[in-house]
């Protein structure tokens, strides 16, 4: 359970505008509609960084006399191109898109997050990222007392209202406690 990486284009990123996912895209007659109601001009399938991909664009003279065309894109060029996956993952990536805005999915989100600071504990705490000894049995007798430390260590925070991990002071808090002390 890991949340997709969010759409990276400019109208995305500034939360104004149309993103990717503002188009209709259509891989049965291989064209998109923009949120204006117009289609592509171009469906190129390719191969960006060894991956599959398919480079959608809109032509010149559709794009620049579009009222919206500020919301849609700032290319010099005038157009606005898309770069999206095969259909089979696009699909994918939808739907997982959907499944993780849901409260199951971030619950279950959160339960795994919980896990991975255990994990960082105890590779920050004991070292448990490299073995100390040669052999299972005394790998395994290594993790068991890491275990143990880990455990209590968590007890002791708790007995003493104490939180878990160091939270980080950054530069301009230290120096706000410096002037005030």
């Amino acid at each position: 359970i890991s949340p997709l990486l969010g759409d990276c284009s400019p109208q995305a990123r500034a939360g104004a505008g149309y993103d990717r996912a503002a188009f209709a895209i259509d891989f049965e007659q291989q064209h998109a509609v923009c949120p204006q109601g117009r289609t592509s001009s171009s469906w190129s399938p390719c191969t960006q960084r060894g991956t599959n991909a398919v480079v959608i664009k809109f032509a010149t003279t559709t794009c620049r006399p579009c009222p919206a065309r500020d919301q849609c894109t700032a290319s010099k060029a005038g157009y606005r191109q898309l770069t999206v996956p095969p259909r089979q993952l696009h699909e994918l990536q939808q739907a997982a898109r959907l499944t993780q805005a849901t409260r199951d999915w971030q619950h279950e989100y959160r339960r795994r997050a919980g896990v991975e600071g255990t994990i960082r504990q105890a590779v920050a705490v004991t070292g448990t990222r490299r073995a100390r000894y040669r052999g299972l049995a005394r790998t395994h007798l290594e993790h068991v007392y890491s275990a143990v430390a880990l455990n209590l260590i968590r007890l002791h925070a708790w007995w003493n209202g104490h939180p878990i991990d160091r939270t980080r002071t950054t530069h301009l808090a230290r120096l706000e406690l410096a002037l005030t002390a």
